[in-house]
């Protein structure tokens, strides 16, 4: 049977953390939620594979790391729920992210991290270029040249390690990204490329063969 996080169990945990192991549960009650969002500390609940509205409201009220990689998918109300929360967020399973989800999510103050996906639409990329801490995005095996214009208007740290090339029109823009800069799996980089990252301000992290084509 799945387990579920009950209420009871929330209580407990708030009372003694090191008496439940979050990471046992796939389901989570409201009202269970409801409790663990007034907890004081990080919440690691990697186990849930699914969470209503109304517990991503309860959620996106915690005011810690929030991490919950074992969801596959978020509804627009959940994504609009935990765009309110403050601190870093880890939803590192999501495989797909709709436009709606993502502006939500652009509103997170805190590092947002989305490994997972493999695909971004170029609305997604939009709204995500307007996030304004650390964004994690090493699922992407492509960029468009929309969405290199957009996430290079960020002011924050940007990792995309899962792209092996990039156009000359993405290394443009990424270029005039302000914030660290992770792009350790190209494989291959035009020389226009290399030149347009070389005026990148902020920390460039590329593998060693890369970094070389750059100095």
């Amino acid at each position: 049977m799945k387990k579920e996080l009950t209420w009871e169990i929330a209580e407990q945990f708030l009372k003694n953390p090191n008496s439940v192991d979050l990471l046992e549960f796939v389901t989570i009650s409201d009202a269970a939620a409801e409790s663990l969002g007034k907890h004081e500390g990080g919440l690691y609940l990697n186990g849930l594979t699914s969470l209503s509205d109304a517990a991503a409201e309860s959620l996106g009220k915690h005011e810690d790391r929030l991490s919950l990689n074992g969801l596959t998918s978020l509804s627009d109300a959940a994504a609009k729920s935990l765009g309110k929360h403050k601190d870093n967020l880890y939803l590192n399973g999501l495989t797909s992210l709709s436009d709606a989800a993502a502006e939500s999510l652009a509103k997170h103050e805190g590092r947002l991290y989305l490994n997972g996906l493999t695909s971004l639409s170029d609305a997604a990329a939009e709204s995500l270029g307007k996030h304004e801490d650390r964004l994690s995005l090493n699922g992407l095996t492509s960029l468009s040249d929309a969405a290199a214009k957009s996430l290079g208007k960020r002011k924050g740290g940007l990792r995309l390690n899962g792209l092996t090339s990039l156009s000359d029109a993405a290394a443009e823009s990424l270029g005039k990204h302000e914030g660290g800069l992770e792009l350790n799996g190209l494989t291959s980089l035009s020389d226009a490329a290399a030149e347009s990252l070389g005026k990148h301000k902020g920390r460039l992290y590329l593998n060693d063969s890369m970094s070389e084509r750059i100095n």
